[in-house]
């Protein structure tokens, strides 16, 4: 599962040899009001494999965390992404004591510029160039509910079946206050495209 208003070909360089098989998931559109349970739920009709290993990136690991509540799962993956809303940085668990993502300008991120700025960062803004197609849920009502919906996660204890992999230098979510998870050395937010190499080479003993 891609992460917040990206699609799944952020998964294009991942490599797993077989027995693996990957499947491909991507954001549908939230109804009026709708829970993340009721979203997951919805998601998790599309699997048909049974006993899936999940693997989600940044708000997508927190819905494969979810999807996991529903379905039996073989293992679960979040990559640059959260375990719990005790991880979520400073600026978000300020958000959600004001509510003030309630007015974030979502309605201007419609162009890609400001989409990858808004989603990733300016900081990663100026290396993503070469990565706009990544990027191409825009809808206002989608990113609405995904950033109400990322700030109000009320999971408190991480599941026990969790691996964890996250970037030392990602800057949307930092490591600073996270525990029990994979360490990538110099990986930021976007190393699922980044630092394909390492889970191509990783991944399978993770999964095993």
């Amino acid at each position: 599962m891609p992460g917040m208003a990206a699609n799944s070909l952020i998964f294009q360089y991942i490599k797993l040899p077989a027995p693996y098989q990957l499947f491909y998931l991507d954001w549908i559109p939230p109804r009026e009001n709708e829970s993340l349970q009721s979203y997951a739920l919805r998601m998790c009709d599309l699997i048909k494999e049974p006993l899936p290993i999940l693997l989600g990136v940044s708000f997508g690991g927190i819905l494969v965390q979810e999807m996991a509540k529903i379905i039996e799962v073989r293992k679960t993956v979040i990559v640059s992404s959260i375990k719990s809303n005790k991880e979520l940085p400073i600026t978000m668990k300020l958000g959600k004591l004001t509510k003030a993502y309630k007015i974030l300008p979502t309605q201007y991120v419609d162009d890609m510029e400001s989409l990858m700025g808004f989603v990733f960062g300016p900081a990663v803004k100026r290396r993503m160039d070469l990565h706009k197609k990544y990027l191409s849920v825009r809808d206002k009502h989608y990113l609405d509910w995904a950033i109400e919906q990322m700030t109000e996660w009320k999971q408190e204890t991480p599941p026990s079946n969790l691996i964890h992999i996250h970037g030392t230098l990602d800057l949307i979510l930092p490591v600073l206050g996270m525990k029990n998870y994979i360490p990538v050395p110099k990986a930021t937010h976007a190393m699922i495209l980044t630092k394909a190499a390492w889970f191509n080479t990783n991944l399978p003993k993770l999964l095993c």
